[in-house]
């Protein structure tokens, strides 16, 4: 997991540590590095001070070349405690301990010339040593001096050095943890305060996300957090405001659709009424005159329908369809709607007896008619309509042999008021009975779906749950 798939606590938290960490290294680094160079600085000019001191004391020399006592005597001498000395003279050494010639590194002695002191600290018995030579030098009769090719060399064990080193880079490491701590101390603090803002806009708005729009977010503080709280509470306001004018208008338009509605039933059965002598008398009347009637009369039927579509669309609109469920055969209850509307002869059906379920009979059959309907309209014969039982499900599919549908209009199919060709007259319908038989469904928990069929042909596929509505 990266730095960037983390939360934002989890990055702040990164971030607080990694600072920590870095500052704490670089600044116990660099003391580190200051105080190892200075305590073993310390340590080895001592050494080599001493060493000198030490060496002028031996001098000067008795006799040269020295014998082996002597250089027995100046190794004695130079050694001093626990720091070995040797003694070396063309091939002949001389020892304060157990330390022999051997053990000094060959770079060390290849430098020791003249009266110069040199060193090099190495390994020694699974410790830190600084080896130190230098050569003694003598004085001649007019005042100068020169080497008497007598080699020194001394060990100084750096242990108490290396044991206070060590206590260093522990302080180091107890420093780097403790800061790490810190930080991470410091981190929850700042996530705390960063984040519970944040969390605080997220919460209003997943609120205002589920429709409660009176949410408003807590203004803390002048910062950018609460910047951005004020920015959100004017956004809630503005869409507040826009969102209930939008209601109002849409609660305006469904009550004045479903007012009109009602105020045209009682001309429209009138009217109705009329036409039904219209029909009656039609045959009878002379040319134009019966094509007028039977004109009105299909005119009137039309408008009569719509007029029941709208007032059935503003009870879905306004929630208060329902349910009336009775156990049918849902078999029988279609070819009781085919029957109904003199479909039978047109219509190819597959439709097994024995399929119970509970169904509203009403609008079951507004969800067919308007399916078979639909397919003998715009479809090809022959049109079939089968009914399947799957698992807990009732399906009624019905299919043409027409040219199918194009995909701008599968894709509007149950658009309220839509119509494929926009050619068609008003006695072809207002365009509303596949949203009307689309609510009638989901009203029941089910589903209708609109597709083609290969080779040709459109298909209107109705399933409803066969224990009752949602």
């Amino acid at each position: 997991m990266t730095a960037w798939t983390l939360g934002l606590r989890g990055r702040l938290l990164l971030a607080f540590a990694v600072l920590g960490l870095t500052t704490t290294a670089l600044v116990a680094g660099v003391s580190y590095g200051q105080a190892r160079t200075v305590i073993l600085q310390k340590a080895q000019d001592a050494a080599v001070v001493s060493l000198v001191d030490q060496a002028a004391r031996v001098l000067p020399l008795r006799e040269l070349p020295p014998s082996q006592d002597q250089l027995d005597a100046i190794a004695q001498n130079l050694g001093e405690g626990p720091d070995p000395a040797v003694v070396a003279y063309r091939g002949r050494t001389a020892s304060s301990s157990d330390l022999s010639l051997d053990e000094i590194p060959a770079e060390l002695r290849g430098e020791v010339t003249g009266g110069r002191v040199v060193w090099q600290r190495v390994t020694m018995g699974g410790g830190p040593w600084l080896a130190i030579g230098t050569q003694l030098m003598t004085e001649r009769p007019d005042g100068g001096t020169e080497p008497t090719g007598i080699e020194v060399y001394r060990m100084h064990a750096l242990g108490d050095e290396q044991r206070s080193i060590d206590q260093l880079a522990a302080l180091a490491w107890s420093t780097g943890s403790a800061s790490l701590v810190l930080a991470v101390l410091l981190a929850l603090l700042a996530a705390r305060g960063v984040l519970r803002p944040v969390r605080e806009l997220g919460r209003a708005a997943r609120r205002l996300g589920e429709g409660d729009l009176r949410t408003r977010a807590t203004v803390r503080g002048t910062d950018e957090l609460a910047g951005v709280a004020q920015i959100f509470n004017q956004t809630a306001e503005r869409l507040e405001r826009q969102v209930g004018e939008l209601r109002r208008m849409e609660a305006d338009a469904r009550r004045f659709v479903a007012d009109v509605s009602h105020e045209l039933r009682t001309p429209l059965a009138a009217m109705t009424a009329v036409t039904d002598v219209l029909d009656e008398e039609s045959a009878r009347l002379p040319g134009d005159a019966g094509k007028a009637a039977r004109l009105v009369s299909q005119e009137t039927q039309n408008l009569a329908q719509l007029v029941e579509d709208l007032i059935e669309i503003s009870r879905f609109d306004a929630g208060t369809a329902a349910l009336s469920l009775d156990d049918l055969d849902v078999g029988a209850a279609v070819r009781a709607t085919l029957r109904s509307r003199g479909w039978t002869d047109q219509v190819e059906t597959e439709l097994p007896d024995g399929i119970v379920a509970r169904l509203d009979p009403r609008r079951l059959d507004v969800i067919v008619a308007n399916m078979v309907g639909n397919a003998l309209r715009h479809g090809a014969a022959p049109v079939t309509v089968r009914l399947r039982a799957p698992a807990g499900w009732v399906e009624v599919t019905v299919a043409d042999h027409g040219s199918g549908l194009p995909p701008d209009v599968l894709a509007r199919a149950f658009d309220r008021f839509y119509k494929a060709d926009t050619a068609r007259s008003r006695s072809d319908g207002a365009g509303l009975g596949l949203a009307i038989a689309l609510a009638n469904a989901r009203l029941h928990g089910g589903s209708l779906v609109a597709g083609n069929r290969s080779p040709q042909g459109a298909v209107f596929t109705l399933r409803l749950p066969s224990g009752g509505g949602a």
